[in-house]
C-alpha cells in the first residue's frame, strides 16, 4: 500500500516509487513533518521526529505549552499564531484581524483515485493502479475555516503531487491573503539550489548556488510564469551530479504569479514553499465558498539531477499532456515568420509550401499578419477575421492550395491581447485591463484583454472558433507577448480587487479548455515571445511550447539543455533558422540541435538552392527514423554548454534497444584533444551496433566513444541499435 496509517503512533507514511514521505499527527492535532527522502521500509518512524527548540522569543500555543511553531517542521504552516517563517496560509477576518491555526480533524485514503482540481489543470491517472490519494482534513474552529490537504502518491514513480482546498464553513466573510499549495520541511540546510533563470531570447539558463540563511525566492509578479525565472527548482546534496546523489525537485502547475522559496531558519532547517505568489493577492471567501490551490509536483531522486528530469519527463508526457497529440509523432513544419515577417500574401505562402513539399515537410504555419489591418505590429490584435484584400483569397481557398502542394495548414493567434488601434477596442475599450482615469501602459502597442469578464471569454471562444471552423486547420500557435499591468476590473467589488491576477489565469484556462475540447484534432502550441510561459499547466492544454524566439543554434544548445531539466524534449518547439548573431553555422548542425525538440523550420525556402532543399529532405528522413526515441525515450545530459564549448546528450528507448547520441562542439581551440564521451542509460550486457562497430553497453558507458572535430560547429550523431543475441 503506498499510503499507510499507524493508529498507535498516528504517523502517515507515503511510499512513492523509490521515495518515502512521512508526517505525524500530534496529540494536540498539529500536523508535523517527519521525513522526505529515499524509500524506507519501517513504519515506526517516531524516532525521526524533530520538535524544534530555541523558542525563547517564540510564543507557544496554549494547548501545547512546550511547542514552538517557529521551529517545528510543519506540513501546512499558518500566519499570525507563532510561526514567523513563510506561511502557507494567511487569513484576515471581517474585523481586520489576521491569524490562523489549523488542527487535524480526520483523513481519507482514496485508493486508485485522484480528485480533479476545480478550474485548474493538473496531472491525471490513466489507470487506478497508478496512484492513491491522501486527503487530510484540518480546521481552524475560530474562523470556521476547513482545509483539506491532498497528497497524490504515484506508486511506480517517485512523485507526490500536492494541493489544498480551503472552504469557509463559518458565518463571516474571510479574505485569503496567502494560500500556497505545499510546504516541505528539511531538518538540514546543506543544500545547493538549482534554478532556471533568463530573459527573452535567453531562457532557462542553469544556475546553481548554496542555500544561505534567510529566503531564496524564485517568483513571478508579471501575471505569467515569465522568461526571468521558471517555477521549478532542485534542492540537492552538495556533491550531487547528473548521475549521483540525492535531489528533490519542485514545480508548480500554474501559469500566473508564482512563488517557490527555500528559507533557512535560525535552527538550520529548510522550508520549501510553493504556490500562487502572495504578492498583491487576495481572495474573498464568503460562507460556503471554497478556493483550490494549483497543484505542486514533488519529485525525489537518488540518481542525481538526471533522475529528477527523467521522472518529470515521464510524468508530463503520460499524466499531464492530453488529447490526440499526446502520443502521436509531431509534424515537421515550416513557419513563415522569419521568412516574411508581415510581408506575405497567399502567393508567397503557397510558394513556400511548394518548396517545403520538395523537402518532405509536413505542414505550413501562417504566422502573425493575416487578420484585420495587421500590416505591422502596431494594430488589429483582437480582430480575428482574415484580411482577404491582403491575402488575395479566402482562408478556405488558401488552405486548399497549400493542401494541394501536399502540406497541412497551421495558423497563429494572440488571443489574450488587444490593440488600441483595432475594431475590437473601438467597440469595447472597457474590455482591456485598465484602471479608470489612468492611461494604459502598452507593450508592442498592445494591451491585455480582461479575461475575468465572461463576455470577453465568450468573444474569444466564438471568434477563434469561427476561424478554425472555416477551413481545415491542423495546428494553432497561441502567442502571448507582454506582461500584465493595470490589473483591475471594475466588474468586481473593491473587496475582490486583488482576485484579478488569479481570475485572469482561471479565465485563460476556461478558454483553452473550451477550444481544445471543441477542436481535438488540432495540435496546439503555446508561445510567449518564445519561452515566457513555459510551464506544466500550459502542457495540459497544449502539448508543446515554442522554446525561445532565439533560433540561433549555438544559443539554443543552452536554452534546450536548461529546459530539459524539467520538460520533455518533445514539448520543446525547435526550428532551423537562418544564422544569427554574426555566426555562420552549418545547416546540418542547426538541424541536429532542432531535432532535440519538436522539429521544424523558420526560413524562406524559396531563397535556398536546390542542393539545400535536397539536404533538408535527407535530414527530415533521419529525424523521422529517430523521432520515436527522441519523443519518448529517456533523456540523459552528458556535457553541459554552461561549462565549456561542448554539449552532449542522448536518448534511450524504454526497452534500451535503441539510442541516439548527439554531440556538439561550438568552438575549437588550438592544439586541442579529441573528446572521450561516456554514455548513459544502456543495458550493460547488451551488444550495440553503430557505424560498423559492435560494443557492449558497459564499454560504451565506462570507456565511452572518442569524438573529434577540427572545426568550429563540429557535431556527431550516433545511432545505436541493440544486436539480437
Amino acid at each position: 500500500m503506498p499510503i499507510l496509517y499507524n493508529e498507535q503512533t498516528r504517523i502517515l507514511k507515503l511510499d512513492a516509487g523509490d521515495s518515502t514521505y512521512a508526517m505525524h499527527i500530534s496529540d494536540a492535532g498539529y500536523l508535523f513533518h517527519i521525513y522526505y527522502g529515499g524509500h524506507i521500509s519501517d513504519t515506526d518512524l517516531e524516532h525521526l521526529e524533530i520538535h524544534g527548540g530555541g523558542a525563547s522569543f517564540s510564543p507557544s500555543p496554549a494547548d501545547a505549552p512546550h511547542l514552538s511553531l517557529d521551529t517545528a517542521l510543519q506540513e501546512y504552516p499558518t500566519a499570525g499564531t507563532g510561526d514567523f517563517r513563510r506561511p502557507c496560509l494567511g487569513v484576515m477576518e471581517e474585523n481586520g484581524a489576521s491569524g490562523a491555526r489549523l488542527q487535524y480533524v480526520s483523513h481519507d485514503i482514496l485508493q486508485g483515485q485522484k480528485p480533479a482540481l476545480q478550474g485548474l489543470p493538473a496531472t491525471y491517472l490513466n489507470a487506478p493502479g497508478e496512484a492513491d490519494t491522501l486527503a487530510i482534513h484540518m480546521e481552524d474552529k475560530h474562523l470556521g475555516l476547513r482545509v483539506t490537504l491532498y497528497y497524490c502518491v504515484f506508486t511506480q514513480s517517485s512523485v507526490i503531487t500536492r494541493w489544498a482546498v480551503l472552504e469557509n464553513g463559518g458565518a463571516q466573510d474571510l479574505e485569503l491573503r496567502s494560500a500556497l499549495s505545499a510546504c516541505v520541511e528539511f531538518c538540514e540546510s546543506d543544500f545547493d539550489m538549482i534554478s532556471l533563470r533568463g530573459a527573452w531570447c535567453r531562457e532557462r539558463s542553469v544556475e546553481r548556488h548554496p542555500l544561505f540563511h534567510g529566503a531564496t525566492a524564485l517568483e513571478s509578479r508579471r501575471g505569467s510564469t515569465g522568461h526571468q525565472l521558471n517555477s521549478f527548482a532542485i534542492l540537492c546534496e552538495k556533491g550531487a551530479t547528473e548521475d549521483y546523489g540525492q535531489a528533490y525537485g519542485f514545480q508548480l502547475v500554474y501559469s500566473g504569479n508564482f512563488l517557490l522559496e527555500a528559507e533557512v531558519s535560525q535552527m538550520n532547517s529548510t522550508r520549501v514553499s510553493i504556490g500562487v505568489n502572495p504578492y498583491d493577492f487576495g481572495w474573498q471567501l464568503k460562507p460556503g465558498d471554497a478556493f483550490t490551490t494549483p497543484e505542486a509536483v514533488l519529485t525525489y531522486s537518488n540518481e542525481g539531477l538526471g533522475g529528477i528530469s527523467r521522472t518529470l519527463h515521464r510524468l508530463y508526457r503520460k499524466n499531464l499532456c492530453r488529447g490526440e497529440w499526446r502520443d502521436k509523432p509531431r509534424p515537421i513544419l515550416i513557419n513563415n515568420w522569419e521568412a516574411t515577417f508581415f510581408k506575405f500574401n497567399a502567393e508567397k505562402l503557397v510558394a513556400i509550401a511548394r518548396e517545403a513539399a520538395k523537402a518532405d515537410i509536413d505542414m505550413l504555419v501562417m504566422d502573425d499578419g493575416w487578420f484585420g489591418q495587421r500590416y505591422d505590429d502596431h494594430r488589429a490584435l483582437g480582430d480575428w477575421v482574415l484580411n482577404e484584400e491582403k491575402m488575395g483569397c479566402s482562408l478556405g481557398e488558401l488552405v486548399e492550395r497549400v493542401k494541394a502542394e501536399g502540406l497541412r495548414f497551421g495558423i497563429w493567434f494572440e488571443p489574450e491581447m488587444i490593440s488600441p488601434d483595432s475594431d475590437l477596442y473601438r467597440a469595447h475599450p472597457d474590455w482591456a485591463l485598465h484602471i479608470p482615469g489612468r492611461s494604459l501602459t502598452l507593450g508592442r502597442d498592445q494591451s491585455v484583454l480582461n479575461l475575468t469578464l465572461p463576455e470577453v471569454r465568450a468573444y474569444l471562444i466564438d471568434s477563434i472558433g469561427k476561424v478554425l471552423e472555416s477551413a481545415e486547420i491542423s495546428y494553432v500557435k497561441w502567442d502571448f507577448n507582454r506582461n500584465l499591468t493595470e490589473v483591475f476590473s471594475a466588474a468586481l467589488p473593491a473587496a475582490q480587487s486583488r482576485e484579478v491576477w488569479h481570475r485572469y489565469v482561471l479565465g485563460l484556462y476556461e478558454i483553452m479548455e473550451a477550444l481544445v475540447q471543441r477542436f481535438p484534432h488540432i495540435l496546439f502550441e503555446s508561445c510567449s515571445g518564445g519561452g515566457g510561459r513555459f510551464d506544466p499547466a500550459m502542457l495540459y492544454y497544449m502539448p508543446q511550447t515554442w522554446c525561445s524566439d532565439n533560433t540561433d543554434a549555438a544559443d539554443r544548445l543552452k536554452i534546450q539543455y536548461g529546459t530539459s531539466f524539467c520538460f520533455p524534449v518533445v514539448t520543446m518547439g525547435a526550428h532551423v533558422a537562418v544564422c544569427h548573431n554574426g555566426r555562420e553555422i552549418p545547416l546540418r548542425f542547426r538541424a541536429a540541435v532542432a531535432m532535440a525538440g519538436s522539429f521544424g523550420y523558420e526560413l524562406d525556402l524559396t531563397k535556398l538552392p536546390p542542393e539545400q532543399i535536397a539536404e533538408m529532405k535527407e535530414m527530415n528522413a533521419d529525424f523521422r527514423a529517430w523521432q520515436s526515441v527522441i519523443d519518448t525515450g529517456d533523456f540523459y545530459r552528458l556535457r553541459s554548454p554552461f561549462e565549456g564549448e561542448e554539449t552532449a546528450w542522448m536518448f534511450v528507448s524504454e526497452d534500451k534497444s535503441e539510442a541516439l547520441v548527439q554531440y556538439f562542439r561550438t568552438r575549437v581551440t588550438g592544439n586541442s584533444w579529441a573528446t572521450r564521451l561516456t554514455l548513459r542509460g544502456l543495458a550493460p550486457e547488451a551488444l550495440y551496433s553503430f557505424k560498423g562497430k559492435q560494443l557492449r553497453g558497459d564499454t560504451l558507458m565506462r570507456g565511452g566513444l572518442v569524438l573529434g572535430g577540427r572545426n568550429d560547429f563540429a557535431h556527431h550523431e550516433i545511432w545505436l541499435q541493440r544486436v539480437p543475441e
